[in-house]
C-alpha cells in the first residue's frame, strides 16, 4: 500500500508546531498542558505507531528503492538506510517532533512549577524544539546554576 507520505509529514509538522506555540504562549498553561499533552505528544505517538508497525510489517511501501543496505539499528549503514526513504525520513521525524514536544512540555512545567518567567523559557523551549538535547542540557544548567539552586534541580520533577 503506498502512503501519502509527503501529506502525513506536513500534517504532523503542522500539528506539533501548533503545540509548541500553545506550549510556549498559552495564558494559563496549567489549564491547556493537559491538552498539548494528549492532543500533541499522544496524537503524534499514536500516528507513529499506526506507520511503523505496518511499516516493519511490509503492509505499507517506505516509498523507497529496494537497492542499496538493509534497514537496520546495528550499523550507520543500516540506520541511513531507515532515512533514506520518504517513509522513514517521515516516522523519524515523527518520532523527533513526539519526543522533542514531550521533553518541551517537561521544561515548561518544571519551569512554571520552581517561577521561572516566560521570557527565560521561550528560547530554552526554542532550543528543545530544534535541538532537543541541547535545549533540555541549557535548562538543566539553568536549573543547577539559578534561583538559589533547588534541591532536586538534577532531578525530573
Amino acid at each position: 500500500m503506498t502512503m501519502p507520505w509527503e501529506s502525513i509529514f506536513g500534517w504532523t509538522n503542522s500539528w506539533a508546531m501548533l503545540g509548541w506555540v500553545i506550549l510556549a504562549f498559552a495564558p494559563q498553561r496549567d489549564k491547556v498542558l493537559p491538552y498539548v499533552f494528549y492532543m500533541g505528544c499522544g496524537l503524534l505517538a499514536l500516528t507513529y505507531a499506526s506507520l511503523i508497525l505496518p511499516l516493519m510489517a511490509g503492509w505499507i511501501d517506505d516509498g523507497g528503492t529496494a537497492s542499496g543496505p538493509q534497514p537496520s539499528l546495528t550499523t550507520l549503514a543500516g540506520v541511513m538506510a531507515l532515512f533514506s526513504s520518504p517513509g522513514g525520513t517521515t516516522i523519524g521525524w515523527i518520532h523527533y517532533l513526539a519526543f522533542d514536544l514531550f521533553v518541551g512540555l517537561w521544561v515548561a512545567r518544571n519551569a512554571d512549577r520552581h517561577g521561572y518567567s516566560r521570557l527565560v523559557q521561550i528560547p530554552i523551549l526554542f532550543f528543545v524544539l530544534m535541538a532537543g538535547p541541547f535545549g533540555l542540557l541549557l535548562y538543566l544548567i539553568l536549573r543547577a546554576t539559578h534561583k538559589g539552586r533547588p534541591e532536586n534541580s538534577t532531578v525530573p520533577s
